[in-house]
């Protein structure tokens, strides 16, 4: 037993030398083009970032990871950026992120956390429930004079009242000035989120009460909370006279009640009754929000009934909406993968004739469905159409192109779309090169084929 344990750390070892290796050598290779050769930032930035995921899934999964990290000898790199991806990549691991940030800490005295760190690191802490822990790093950073912001407090706050515990979130909102951290609407509005969620709908009033004994005007999402709390009870009545309610006090909400009302809908998970009452909106000529209408358009989406939405949408623009470009993505999208691309065409080209510049996110998914349709012309139309009149494609849009005509055995447009990623400084993957070099040979393309391999050699150094 103890002879395959050693075997088992011995090969684990000389995994992570061969990698280190690799990051060295390739980033040798790199010096040696020049600092201004876009490519070669490219290899380093793979290079970069393969390593963080690496230290990721040591963080994730390894037991022993303060051993392991110790092994790689990787003092030079450990940075900010560094600690904050790795904890970023790491989200959903409290006390493997708390053992990471110490390592780092511990390990490198010429490491010193900033503010973004820390605050990341509370937030995991929060999220996974570790309050313990989280209350250390507080402590550590009041000892380090470091300030912690309100959005990490109003998270914090949050996190107690998804939890149920309303005693702790009502604490950590008095102790605010103690933190250095002022009592703000957004805080507020935290504290009555966690209310609302524990179903204290008293403890809430009596706080709204307090906002406006401190001169804090209530905002959308002040009346948002209430009313979603109020919906997700089923109480639409009880909603409407807060509203009401509020606008006799002179404290009107920012956009219309109605709006407010289908928020809230939507928000507790009641599709059809916001449907029906933005329906009822439409036929009395009102129009609702942008973005209420845009929450209405991604929910309905969702359960496939895109009918219903462009005819919504259209009766809406009638009636004198202005969509944004999130509501055309959303519509885009939603057609696209319904495979109807007509109508997705036609909400794109309303779009550019607003003055919108079509965006990759925004055409990708009508290119993506027309491959996947075999109208490959078309999508080779459209996509110059989109280089003509849209912002320039960018590397995942290449990616996605090179995989579906490869797929659809079109191996020399994938080659064409490879060479014309590169001249734009777009590093390709090696699964995009692997991919169409295999297809050219089996096509018969030796030529073709050789060519693209030079380029791989003559970008990465392999």
């Amino acid at each position: 037993m103890l002879l395959k344990t050693l075997l088992v750390a011995g090969a684990r070892t000389a995994g992570i030398q061969r990698f280190l290796r690799t990051i060295s050598t390739s980033e040798t290779k790199i010096n040696t083009l020049g600092e201004n050769n876009n490519s070669a930032r490219g290899v380093a930035n793979d290079n970069y970032f393969a390593m963080v995921h690496h230290i990721s899934n040591i963080v994730r999964r390894d037991i022993y990871l303060e051993r392991t990290l110790n092994k790689m000898r990787i003092s030079s790199v450990v940075d900010s950026q560094l600690v904050y991806r790795v904890l970023r990549s790491c989200s959903k691991c409290g006390v493997e992120c708390f053992r990471f940030f110490n390592w780092a800490r511990t390990n490198h005295p010429h490491y010193d956390p900033t503010t973004l760190e820390f605050e990341e690191l509370l937030k995991i802490l929060a999220q996974a429930s570790n309050w313990e822990t989280m209350w250390k790093v507080v402590h550590q950073m009041k000892d380090q004079n470091l300030p912690i912001s309100t959005p990490v407090v109003s998270f914090i706050i949050e996190h107690y009242g998804k939890k149920g515990l309303i005693n702790q979130a009502v604490e950590l909102f008095n102790r605010l000035k103690n933190l250095n951290c002022p009592q703000t609407i957004e805080t507020y509005n935290s504290l009555l989120f966690s209310l609302c969620e524990v179903k204290n709908f008293q403890g809430a009033y009596s706080l709204i009460r307090r906002m406006i004994r401190k001169n804090l005007t209530p905002n959308k999402r002040t009346y948002s909370i209430l009313v979603t709390a109020w919906c997700s009870g089923g109480k639409m009545k009880e909603a409407q006279e807060f509203l009401e309610e509020m606008s006799r006090r002179g404290f009107n909400p920012p956009v219309r009640g109605r709006d407010l009302l289908v928020d809230g809908l939507l928000n507790a998970g009641y599709l059809e009754s916001a449907k029906g009452l933005v329906r009822k909106m439409t036929k009395q000529g009102f129009v609702p929000d942008v973005c209420t209408f845009n929450s209405l358009a991604e929910a309905v989406c969702k359960t496939g009934e895109l009918d219903f939405c462009i005819d919504l949408f259209n009766d809406v623009c009638r009636l004198g909406l202005c969509p944004d470009i999130e509501t055309y993505k959303i519509i885009v999208n939603a057609a696209s993968k319904a495979g109807r691309v007509n109508e997705a065409l036609e909400v794109l080209h309303r779009s550019t004739e607003d003055g919108h510049r079509p965006f990759p996110s925004l055409y990708a998914p009508i290119l993506k469905t027309l491959c996947k349709q075999g109208q490959f012309d078309d999508s080779l139309s459209f996509f110059i159409d989109m280089k003509m009149k849209g912002h320039p494609p960018n590397r995942p849009i290449y990616t996605m192109l090179i995989k579906l005509f490869a797929r659809g055995g079109r191996y020399v447009e994938a080659a064409n779309y490879l060479i014309e990623m590169t001249e734009l400084s777009l590093l390709p993957t090696p699964q995009s090169f692997d991919m169409v070099t295999d297809g050219l040979k089996n096509c018969g393309k030796h030529d073709l084929a050789k060519k693209i391999e030079q380029l791989e050699v003559s970008l990465r150094g392999i």
